[in-house]
């Protein structure tokens, strides 16, 4: 009998945060027979389990009318995200915004569009690439989003990434780069070098939103585009 992907994946999800949370508290590790070792070793090569990128219709089912943060309060809809499910190149920003809270797609007001041109001069087009936020649900007033909204929708995010497998990302403003890199450093320290998210390359860079107040930081921008190019083999 071949067991629902869905609840596969349930299981798998559950698992992981259950993981992630021991990991946090210090847990360094299990004993492990030989048996169960090479079993684990041979994942993904031939062994008992071949591992898929989970759906993202998985995600969102799971998602669901999400309450589990004050968030759910005010919003109109839910902001998942848009593109690409197989791309090679993702865009997370920080969260919706008016426009796309109306909307529930994200990036669609001024800033998308300036995403938008953005993407157009990396010889892409938004159907080609994945965008998505950190946190699902606009804050009011677009306030940044609090640490514990951002905890409760980061494992979303997670599996977002690893359903889409992108080789690179660009973390649009310091809330999702200081979110994807685990670091309170600045933007202004963060931009304009390649970091690692779990074997992604991530390029932090302004988000849309602030180039539109500072049209001077466009340029730096396009320098950050023009590196994560060179790393795409872009010509």
């Amino acid at each position: 009998m071949i067991p629902d992907t869905t609840e596969v994946y349930k299981l798998i999800s559950e698992i992981r945060n259950s993981l992630d949370y021991l990991s946090e508290t210090g847990c360094q590790g299990f004993d492990c027979s030989p048996d169960c070792l090479e079993r684990v070793m041979n994942w993904g090569g031939g062994g008992d389990v071949i591992p898929v990128p989970e759906p993202l219709e998985n995600i969102t089912q799971d998602l669901g009318d999400c309450v589990r943060c004050r968030l759910s309060k005010n919003r109109h809809r839910i902001v998942f995200g848009t593109g690409n499910p197989d791309a090679r190149l993702m865009f997370v920003g920080e969260g919706p915004g008016s426009e796309e809270d109306q909307q529930g797609e994200p990036f669609v007001g001024a800033a998308g569009h300036l995403l938008t041109k953005i993407i157009a001069a990396m010889k892409h087009t938004r159907d080609e690439v994945y965008i998505c936020n950190i946190i699902k649900c606009r804050p009011p007033g677009n306030r940044n989003p609090e640490p514990d909204e951002i905890e409760t929708c980061l494992p979303f995010l997670r599996r977002q990434v690893q359903a889409v497998q992108p080789e690179f990302i660009v973390a649009l403003g310091a809330v999702a780069a200081q979110t994807l890199l685990d670091t309170n450093l600045p933007i202004s320290r963060l931009r304009g070098r390649i970091h690692d998210y779990q074997g992604i390359k991530v390029m932090p860079t302004y988000h849309p939103a602030f180039l539109l107040r500072n049209a001077e930081r466009k340029r730096d921008v396009w320098e950050d585009m023009k590196k994560l190019m060179k790393e795409m083999g872009i010509e």
